[in-house]
């Protein structure tokens, strides 16, 4: 399975008690945190939300060196693992139509086989997915 991970740049504002994140290129995609590790973290989650249901992400910023920064403020790049982020917090199960041969779906009821458990492992080896 193709890795997911995306990179995007924000700009971190220490505002005296909390670090405000506001991402360069993800337009209205901004968190804080009272630290700097869950400023970081929070904004590994917000960057996921928001590119979460994409097919295509935007094209991460290379060149932000234009960009006038404050004194309390600095560039850091924020990334994430997008496979692993939907793994996560996509778990919602949905129901899929499939057909099989008529004796096939006897000899598996027959032997109390849970049609459900044995696509999503096969799904997952088939993914290589753990």
């Amino acid at each position: 399975m193709k890795n997911q991970l995306t990179v995007f740049p924000a700009i971190f504002t220490f505002d005296g008690k909390y670090y405000n994140v506001d991402f360069i290129d993800l337009k209205g995609c901004s968190t804080f945190g009272n630290s700097i590790q869950n400023a970081y973290a929070m904004a590994q989650d917000a960057m996921g939300l928001y590119l979460d249901n994409m097919t295509n992400f935007p094209k991460p910023s290379l060149d932000f060196s234009s960009i006038p920064l404050e004194k309390n403020q600095f560039v850091s790049f924020i990334s994430i693992d997008m496979d692993e982020y939907r793994k996560k917090f996509n778990n919602k199960s949905i129901k899929k139509t499939l057909t099989i041969p008529e004796w096939l779906n006897y000899l598996a009821e027959k032997n109390n086989i849970n049609f459900s458990q044995v696509l999503q492992e096969a799904l997952k080896e088939k993914l290589n997915i753990d």
